[in-house]
């Protein structure tokens, strides 16, 4: 019996094994991302420097990625009600991973930012993704090189509309 991938081959042809190589080499790339970031991340937790639950650090990296957002836009991003993000909020706020910043057009509403506690975690991420980008600079030809950062800039800009990231 045939799997899902080779049916999918068969009906695409060539472009369909060009497609499946992708999805692939895609969530390849993305699994060793999150992998390597788990896995620092548990040595933090076993040496005892951090208390952040899983969830607190999904929410502290949406806030970061969203750049400045209110705690209605955090809300608003993880699909929860506003009372049950301010919760999440108030125990990044207590660790120190977050502060409210406010406004300067309205004085009622607040920003949340990251501060300097968070960019312990960031960095495990950070760190790597420089560390693999520094590897392509040395096995890859500045073709190769150019020819990636065009495609990915074209998938961040074009062929991901779902998620918008702040400039």
């Amino acid at each position: 019996m045939k799997c899902i991938d080779e049916l999918r081959s068969d009906l695409l042809g060539n472009a369909g094994e060009l497609i499946v190589m992708l999805e692939d080499i895609f969530d390849a790339v993305y699994s060793k991302f999150k992998l390597h970031f788990y896995q620092k991340m548990f040595e933090q937790i076993q040496a005892q420097e951090t208390a952040l639950t899983p969830i607190e650090t999904f929410c502290v990296e949406v806030i970061h990625e969203l750049g400045s957002p209110t705690v209605n836009e955090f809300a608003n991003f993880i699909n929860v009600t506003p009372p049950n993000a301010a919760y999440k909020v108030s125990s990044l706020l207590q660790k120190g991973y977050i502060e409210k910043i406010q406004s300067l057009d309205d004085k009622r509403e607040y920003h949340l930012q990251v501060t300097d506690e968070y960019y312990k975690y960031y960095n495990l991420s950070q760190n790597y993704v420089h560390e693999v980008v520094g590897r392509m600079r040395e096995h890859l030809s500045e073709e190769e090189l150019s020819v990636m950062e065009h495609c990915m800039t074209q998938m961040v800009n074009d062929m991901m509309p779902e998620i918008t990231l702040p400039e």
